[in-house]
């Protein structure tokens, strides 16, 4: 592609002449919040599906309102302006989105009282996000920020520092994700993804209350793991050493999608391999998050 095509200021340009400058708040404080959104390429039906559009827009407006973000759109104007964004670039590929609302002051202050707001959305080509089927993961010494110091309900840039210096350290010890615990000591979330748990053929996933960002692929996992299967959600707080025993143990995220978790701290999670519950809810996500899935083609938006 020659030309990619991004929102900025308004509308849709070409990304080479956007410039942000040096002294930008966003850039020098974080004072932003953004989100992940993915659209599905389904070559059988030549067609772009965005997975769960509005829902992430009304996360994004949600964060906006907690950060004193203004940015002056309806959630029904950003899906609009969203799929023409897709329409211009002629994607014909699995994407990734990324909406960002940002203070666009270049005063010094990192003040979230003035009245200078931005939004850019910008998206891109997107593949699978892990680096392998099936990951080995390790509880990392850095805390998950608490929601009275950063909300971890709002997508937050700022908050990603946490994220990537928890990353940084256990991939350096040789494992292929972090697993976060709150001050507490409960269990909290990956350094972008959710967490579930399966004992006795329930699922279990840490509560809004131990700091965890309430994850739309999250949501999705809980109510399809119950319409489609059968399958109870218990939203409680778990123990590091419950995940040692757990039968099995998988991430949930837009990026990660559903992906299996098969050790925690070289502990192997029940059998080694990818569980019999983590993969029928893998296989049934990826099924309606690319508008395969009649049943649920109501989360998906067509842009062709």
């Amino acid at each position: 592609m020659d030309k990619t095509y991004v929102y900025y200021k308004g509308q849709i340009v070409d990304e080479n002449i956007v410039n942000p400058g040096i002294r930008n708040k966003a850039f020098n404080y974080g004072l932003g919040c953004f989100e992940g959104i993915r659209a599905y390429w389904n070559e059988e039906a030549s067609q772009l599906y965005v997975f769960r559009l509005y829902d992430h827009y009304k996360r994004l407006l949600n964060s906006c309102k907690v950060l004193n973000i203004n940015i002056q759109y309806t959630c029904q104007e950003l899906c609009d302006l969203t799929v023409e964004l897709l329409k211009k670039n002629n994607y014909k590929t699995t994407v990734y989105i990324r909406p960002l609302a940002y203070k666009s002051s270049n005063a010094i202050s990192p003040t979230l009282l003035d009245n200078e707001n931005g939004l850019a959305v910008y998206c891109q080509p997107f593949g699978r996000y892990a680096s392998k089927e099936a990951l080995d993961v390790s509880v990392t010494s850095w805390k998950r920020v608490n929601n009275n110091m950063i909300p971890g309900r709002t997508k937050a840039t700022a908050a990603y520092l946490n994220s990537a210096l928890a990353h940084l350290e256990v991939c350096q010890n040789g494992f292929d994700e972090a697993i976060f615990l709150t001050g507490e000591g409960n269990v909290c979330e990956g350094s972008g993804e959710n967490i579930f748990m399966v004992r006795d053929g329930k699922l279990i996933t840490p509560p809004p209350s131990d700091n965890i960002l309430e994850g739309i692929t999250r949501d999705t996992v809980i109510k399809i793991a119950k319409s489609d299967f059968g399958i109870d959600t218990v939203e409680r707080s778990i123990s590091r050493v419950e995940l040692y025993g757990a039968d099995e143990l998988f991430f949930t995220g837009t990026a990660m999608e559903v992906t299996p978790i098969v050790s925690v701290d070289r502990r192997v999670i029940g059998s080694g391999k990818i569980g019999t519950i983590t993969k029928m809810l893998k296989e049934q996500y990826m099924s309606l998050a690319s508008g395969d899935c009649q049943k649920h083609i109501k989360y998906c938006t067509p842009v062709y």
